[in-house]
């Protein structure tokens, strides 16, 4: 008999004399087996992996590029407010991994599909504008206003592919001032396609990092999605773990800075009021004003006009015409707003 795992003198004897013999010799020992719910050894640890939904880029890496996109969404927010005349909100919603098959999958169609090379990095990344928000943009560049209209379901015309290069050439510019600490990129727009199934760019299962923003306009809202395939951003792993671009934005202010600033604000278009008089009358007066009535005020003629710009008093100004044209010339500069109550 056995003693465990340690044979006995007289079994090994008897093993030797058995196999001498030519009889059949005894089966090895059995290693007993780890009981249910006994505690794994650190060998025998097994980690899920989800072949649907593989996660290759590192938690750091997704940190550093939704701290990088986040200053990105302000600037473009500035950016496309300017070049609208409106203000426009742009909110980093979410910053994702996926397969390319359900981004793709995810989109609408037809929709605005740009194919953009971003060199030095591998392969082409991919910028999506949802329609519900690129037509009023589309409306708003042509002189139409904030009200949504009728979301168009059919590709871009010729002209509005036209107008559609000035969002996304705004886009890339921000895009390139972003990501200037980590890596310099050369972008551009490739093609324009309108059904996001006929640009295949990694095959359906490769990762991607989805990086989403909402696009607020008015009481419009729509989507833009930037696509950054694994293979692209793989070899530059390093450098957005590094850390090194945080410092960004974080330098004291330089004169040459400050002067910078002070030239990009000057071109900055405000609203100018100037208010003539102000006076009260009753309903039933309103509702009996006729072509060729006058209404009267209180306000002397030779006093100063209240001029506002952008709603807050800045100025008194005394009326008068300059080359033919209605005008006003600043007589005193409002240093308190409160002061200005009684104007």
């Amino acid at each position: 008999m056995m003693s465990g795992d340690v044979l006995s003198q007289a079994e090994v004897e008897s093993l030797l004399s058995t196999m001498s013999s030519g009889g059949s010799a005894p089966a090895p020992p059995v290693q007993d087996l780890p009981q249910a719910g006994a505690t794994p050894k650190s060998r025998d640890k097994i980690t899920p992996y989800d072949f649907k939904r593989p996660e290759r880029v590192g938690k750091e890496q997704m940190r550093a590029l939704q701290t990088l996109h986040e200053g990105f969404g302000r600037n473009f927010a500035a950016g496309l407010s300017a070049m609208l005349r409106s203000m426009v909100e742009v909110k980093l919603t979410s910053v994702d991994q996926l397969t390319y098959s359900e981004f793709v999958f995810s989109l609408e169609n037809p929709t605005c599909f740009n194919l953009l090379r971003a060199e030095p990095l591998e392969g082409n990344l991919i910028l999506d504008i949802n329609p519900s928000i690129l037509y009023p943009i589309i409306d708003r560049l042509l002189g139409g206003g904030r009200e949504g209209g009728p979301l168009a379901r059919r590709p871009l015309t010729e002209i509005e592919l036209r107008l559609v290069s000035r969002l996304t050439g705004l886009f890339l510019n921000e895009l390139h001032h972003a990501w200037e600490n980590v890596l310099d990129l050369t972008l551009e727009v490739v093609r324009v396609e309108s059904n996001p199934q006929l640009a295949q760019i990694v095959p359906p299962n490769e990762v991607v990092v989805l990086i989403s923003f909402e696009l607020t306009l008015g009481d419009i809202r729509g989507m833009m999605n930037l696509c950054i395939p694994y293979n692209a951003i793989e070899r530059i792993g390093g450098k957005l773990s590094a850390n090194s671009w945080v410092t960004y934005g974080r330098k004291a202010a330089t004169p040459e800075t400050m002067e910078s600033i002070h030239q990009a604000l000057r071109g900055s278009l405000v609203a100018i009021q100037v208010r003539l008089a102000s006076t009260k009358i009753t309903t039933g007066e309103l509702l009996g004003l006729r072509v060729g009535d006058i209404i009267t005020t209180n306000k002397d003629v030779q006093s100063p006009l209240l001029v506002s710009v952008e709603g807050v008093p800045k100025f008194r100004a005394g009326p008068g015409a300059f080359k033919n044209h209605k005008a006003v010339r600043i007589v005193d500069i409002i240093a308190n707003p409160a002061d200005a109550i009684g104007d």
